[in-house]
């Protein structure tokens, strides 16, 4: 489970009921939801926030490493709470569902060194593609 709501109150971050709204809806585990998404199920808690709203808040999530923002192929960015947890990702390459997962091991120990081209590494990304239970059974 994603502790965002306790993430943004423990930096003090000033909890709008519009603010309060989009971290309760991103708050969980494997969430990668799209702006449209956060803000369709941000409505139902709160009928008059705004796209713009959803969209800022988003934004200022993003800028305070709160939040991360995923994209896979050329489908919308999503947004994923869990950015204070080293993790990758398993998309479906049919559906585009996200999960995070936690393999065993470095990936950036991986990388030799003759394939640094002189490059300081300092993060990695790893993206793992396949067909989820749901479309494979579809």
């Amino acid at each position: 489970m994603s502790d965002l709501l306790d993430r943004l109150r423990g930096r003090g971050w000033r909890m709008t009921a519009q603010r309060r709204v989009v971290a309760e809806v991103l708050d969980g585990e494997h969430v990668h939801l799209t702006a449209d998404e956060v803000h369709a199920r941000a409505v139902t808690k709160l009928p008059e926030i705004s796209r713009a709203t959803v969209y800022n808040t988003l934004g200022e999530l993003v800028s305070l490493g709160e939040v991360i923002e995923v994209t896979t192929d050329k489908r919308a960015k999503r947004y994923d709470p869990n950015a204070h947890r080293p993790h990758h990702h398993l998309v479906c390459a049919q559906c585009g569902s996200i999960r995070d997962v936690h393999p065993t091991g470095n990936p950036l120990a991986d990388l030799p060194d003759s394939e640094r081209f002189g490059f300081t590494v300092s993060d990695v990304e790893v993206t793992y593609r396949g067909i989820c239970p749901n479309c494979t059974s579809a």
